[in-house]
């Protein structure tokens, strides 16, 4: 049985080829980023609000010779005033930078508007990858909050997957849609 992110990753790897529009809307210390831009030869976008996620995230690429990104201090739900494309894969990994302070958190409000924008711009087949955290009290409340949007997502338009342990006490779990 596959854990929460490495599911996230099989199922991007379905969906993901070397001309995909990628954005990693939830930076943090750039793991999603560099696995995105190993994955792919188009520039990844990758979106944080803290200095020290973006200062990660470049010694992280560096260290690893990537050049195919680009990084960006601002809120995920501000993503299309950067990008113009057509995105086909998509991934947030909510909750608050590891090793960081843990009060700053992504936030329901702007997190809820980024899922809803960044379907506005999924392309064809394309793919979101949500991993949720609930196990904070923001997290909780994100996680809800957009569970309970993508449940009125129309079933002949979108796909929609939940993936969690049922046996564990509120565990991240992941929430794929992919445009049909």
């Amino acid at each position: 049985m596959e854990l929460i992110l490495d599911f996230a990753k099989s199922l991007i790897l379905s969906k993901i080829n070397d001309d995909s529009i990628c954005v990693d809307f939830t930076m943090g210390n750039g793991f999603d980023t560099l696995f995105l831009c190993n994955h792919t030869k188009t520039n990844v976008y990758s979106f944080d609000i803290q200095q020290q996620a973006l200062n990660n995230t470049e010694k992280l690429l560096n260290d690893n010779n990537i050049h195919n990104y680009k990084l960006i201090l601002d809120n995920h739900s501000n993503f299309a005033n950067y990008i113009d494309e057509q995105i086909d894969i998509g991934l947030f990994n909510f909750g608050y930078l590891p090793n960081g302070d843990k009060t700053i958190t992504t936030q329901t409000n702007t997190s809820l508007k980024a899922v809803k924008s960044s379907l506005e711009k999924l392309s064809k087949e394309g793919i979101l990858v949500l991993v949720l955290y609930p196990g904070h009290s923001e997290g909780f409340k994100e996680a809800n909050a957009i569970e309970e949007f993508v449940r009125q997502l129309s079933g002949n338009k979108y796909n929609v997957i939940k993936y969690d342990f049922i046996n564990k006490n509120h565990p991240p779990y992941v929430i794929a849609i992919e445009y049909r």
